[in-house]
């Protein structure tokens, strides 16, 4: 193909693909994909749609959709329970937030849509995966590190980063071929990545960085102005770690996940407005609708932090970060993922209780914490208490031995002129 330049070793050679594995999502990217394969490579295509919990999605439609444009089949995989089980919850025990604000729902997911679409392209004949990243995000490099990692045999395309294509010329490649546009001509204003754990919008005016959020961007979250003028409250029940209940109701974790979704979102909880650090070198704004973490990992935060002595609360946050650094730069399969996770596991062992918090347009504040591990004595805690494994009267020669070093080096600078 003219313009093809290959830079990695996994990258497809054009006159050696013979049948396609397309990640499809139905939208007009993966639409025009589907078509532009067939044309360009004269290759077959599979295409393979994963359900991760997006919300108001018709599989039927899209398996429909992308027969009906050439593909051999369309398998729709539903994957919700193991996102939810074996990404979600890892997660939650690392505290994760790239940023500082950022719960990784699109990072998490495509490691798994990745591994998945490895297995179908096995099971299907195909020796290429091609998937619909542009080259300025970071999913391009989840997805092909992912592929390069467990199939190294198998090859890569990424059209929108050689078709050249703008939005205006997807759509009139798209009208040419009698693919459905949805709207017409009309298309998203934003950029949007949802499922169980959250939603993303990009483009238009958010990546102007003097501009407020405009509503129409919320699809997921009430505001928080229009959130009900009463608080609400929820208990969120954890054993080792993992959430399992709500209210006291014991639930799985991908209808625990959405229905705490549903309850912060009533509240306007979960908007995160967010300058990110992106790998490929980018700084770059989101809007991020994100309910369900902001309730769980919060609680999940506060429990670890009643039950984990000081110098555990001090030296975890660290690996947390380092965790949710890995999992943002598509390093999934990095071994010392797998090492965090095992101390993860580990640390998370006593976090079993329940928290409860207060939502109010826009909040999330824990209210309550209640746990058979806690480290924690009330009758010690109060004021003027004495006794037990405490004693008041020992306080004087803790102070003195505490800061003795301190102590010293303070007048051995002062005594050299104040450290000039």
């Amino acid at each position: 193909m003219d313009g093809d330049v290959r830079t990695a070793s996994y990258e497809a050679d054009p006159a050696e693909v013979r049948r396609v594995l397309l990640l499809y999502s139905g939208g007009l990217d993966t639409s025009v994909m589907l078509k532009w394969i067939q044309e360009q490579y004269g290759a077959e295509v599979v295409a393979l749609s994963v359900d991760l919990g997006q919300p108001g999605e018709d599989w039927e439609v899209v398996r429909g959709k992308a027969e009906r444009l050439g593909a051999l089949e369309c398998r729709v995989v539903d994957a919700r329970e193991e996102f939810a089980r074996e990404y979600v919850l890892r997660a939650i025990k690392a505290n994760a937030l790239y940023g500082g604000g950022y719960p990784l729902f699109t990072a998490l997911g495509r490691p798994l849509i990745a591994k998945l679409a490895v297995q179908a392209a096995r099971e299907t004949g195909c020796d290429t995966i091609a998937h619909g990243c542009t080259g300025k995000g970071n999913d391009q490099v989840r997805i092909e590190a992912t592929v390069a990692t467990l199939a190294p045999e198998l090859k890569v395309i990424a059209p929108v980063r050689s078709w050249r294509m703008g939005r205006e010329e997807e759509i009139e490649y798209a009208r040419e071929h009698g693919i459905p546009v949805k709207g017409g001509t009309e298309v998203a204003p934003y950029s949007i990545d949802d499922n169980l754990w959250g939603r993303s919008s990009e483009g238009r005016w958010i990546e102007e960085l003097d501009r407020e959020p405009e509503d129409d961007v919320f699809g997921l979250v009430t505001r928080p102005e229009d959130a009900p003028d009463e608080p609400g409250y929820v208990t969120v029940g954890f054993e080792r770690g993992v959430p399992v209940s709500l209210d006291g109701e014991r639930l799985e974790p991908v209808e625990l996940i959405q229905r705490a979704a549903a309850i912060g979102a009533r509240h306007g909880v979960g908007i995160v407005d967010h300058l990110e650090d992106r790998i490929v070198g980018l700084k770059v704004r989101d809007i991020y609708e994100a309910p369900a973490a902001a309730i769980l990992l919060t609680a999940h935060q506060e429990l670890e932090r009643l039950v984990s002595t000081i110098h555990q609360n001090q030296f975890k946050p660290a690996l947390d970060r380092q965790w949710a650094y890995l999992v943002y730069a598509g390093l999934w399969w990095e071994p010392l993922r797998g090492d965090l996770d095992a101390y993860m596991d580990r640390a998370n062992e006593p976090v079993t209780g329940s928290i409860r918090l207060k939502l109010f347009k826009g909040s999330a504040r824990v209210v309550a914490r209640e746990s058979p591990h806690a480290v924690y004595d009330q009758a010690l805690a109060s004021f003027g208490e004495s006794g037990g494994l405490f004693s008041q009267q020992a306080a004087p020669g803790f102070i003195e031995l505490w800061s003795l070093q301190s102590r010293m080096a303070y007048r051995l600078r002062e005594e050299r002129g104040g450290g000039e």
